[in-house]
């Protein structure tokens, strides 16, 4: 099992139900190494390791990658939240 393992790991956290608290976390992971993040909340990419300040810094400076990073909370999170809550809701 020799070589490289890269993932990237997607979250929306929230505790409210009308997801006024939502933050979407995204983590860039090299060998179970996460070396970049990107938190809705601070709204930038953050470099954990010296590859990911290289990457954050790039990325950052993209207005196309902080446009969709930044309408995830609402493309990706609130939707999905919604969808899964009513189903859940429903069953009760």
């Amino acid at each position: 099992a020799d070589g490289y393992y890269e993932y990237t790991t997607s979250e929306c956290v929230y505790s409210t139900s009308d997801y006024s608290d939502m933050v979407f976390l995204e983590s860039y992971s090299f060998n179970k190494d996460v070396f970049l993040q990107f938190n809705s909340t601070v709204g930038k990419f953050v470099g954990l390791t010296e590859l990911g300040v290289m990457n954050a810094e790039r990325m950052n400076k993209d207005q196309a990658i902080m446009q969709q990073e930044k309408a995830q909370v609402d493309t990706y999170c609130r939707h999905n939240a919604q969808i899964i809550d009513s189903s859940v809701r429903d069953k009760t």
